[in-house]
């Protein structure tokens, strides 16, 4: 019995020194250098690579001169502080940052990678034992470059991706290929609802024009098919009509169904808010949209244990600041 307890002792003390030496190795995403973006990484490799295969995750590596050029500082406050990105970052992979202007283990890291001194950022995706599992990003300095890099090493190691990191990736790919379609209907609440659901709708926005409810749609062109999507609205009874200076937005009316639920005080994405006031609007699960933060987020709302501040209509990135202000508060 003596031993079984010591045992059970030398366990937990391992247990214990293992997690307190991986909490000390990643760095604080509240206060650390602007180049490290939001997201919090590992230091050390070994301890990365263990956790890669404990917990079967791929290891993502971003080689970064700290303190760095323009090109390494916007890097980090742009993709690597998106706040989907950075949330499927934290929650898919192990993230490592290796300084590619240090000595000591950074350097080691770096040789054994072939990566040069002094460069711009570097980011290589690797499993346990450090073989690739996508392409080496260099020279691409894009959320969507990282992003495809991302969702290559998942579909390689045969991960689900969920419904945020997709969202994501399709407000991404259509920054260049949006268009815009106006909609007349009796209820523009219902037009939203509706016209929100299908494939390749990025956005909503409820108006009028001519004095009469109407929705804009925007749209990834390459995506949606307009004379199907004008099809789709005139089975609802929506009849597409041409732009005029008319047009007002409908502020206090848009995301109708989304702003009379508490998921009104939860950052969100353009493609979220669309996708989730279309599902609140068919009552159907929201939640799948959301990330595991935001789930979290909203569980403490719904238990009225976080403070409530309409955040949905805010800018997102903005608004995500703010709700870790208010989470910590």
């Amino acid at each position: 019995m003596k031993n079984n307890h010591l045992t059970l002792i030398g366990i937990l003390v391992c247990c214990f020194s293992f997690l307190s030496l991986t909490a000390q190795e990643r760095t604080n995403a509240l206060q650390q250098e602007q180049e490290l973006g939001k997201v919090s990484w590992y230091r050390d490799y070994d301890i990365a690579t263990s956790l890669s295969e404990k917990e079967n995750k791929p290891v993502l590596i971003l080689f970064q001169e700290i303190p760095g050029c323009a090109t390494c500082r916007n890097y980090g406050d742009n993709v690597l502080s998106n706040p989907l990105l950075v949330e499927a970052i934290e929650d898919l992979f192990i993230p490592l940052v290796i300084h590619n202007n240090k000595g000591g283990k950074d350097r080691v890291i770096l040789n054994q990678f072939n990566e040069p001194s002094w460069n711009n950022p570097v980011v290589r995706i690797v499993d346990a034992n450090g073989n690739a599992l996508a392409p080496r990003v260099a020279g691409n300095y894009s959320t969507k470059g990282l992003y495809n890099a991302m969702h290559t090493a998942l579909a390689k190691t045969y991960t689900e991706i969920p419904e945020y990191m997709t969202l994501l990736g399709k407000e991404l790919s259509a920054v260049h290929s949006t268009k815009e379609k106006y909609y007349a209907m009796y209820c523009f609440w219902t037009g939203e609802k509706q016209l929100g659901a299908p494939e390749g709708v990025l956005n909503t926005e409820a108006g009028f024009m001519k004095g009469r409810e109407v929705v804009k749609v925007t749209y990834d062109d390459r995506k949606v098919d307009i004379k199907e999507l004008d099809t789709y609205a005139k089975r609802n009874n929506f009849t597409p009509i041409t732009e005029d200076n008319s047009y007002l937005p409908a502020r206090n009316d848009e995301d109708y169904y989304l702003r009379h639920t508490l998921y009104k005080y939860l950052p969100l994405s353009n493609l979220q808010k669309t996708k989730i006031n279309s599902a609140l609007g068919k009552r159907k699960d929201a939640t799948v949209y959301l990330s595991p933060r935001q789930q979290e987020w909203l569980k403490e709302i719904q238990a009225q244990k976080a403070k409530r501040e309409v955040l949905f209509d805010k800018s997102f990135a903005t608004a995500w600041e703010r709700k870790l202000v208010l989470s910590k508060g």
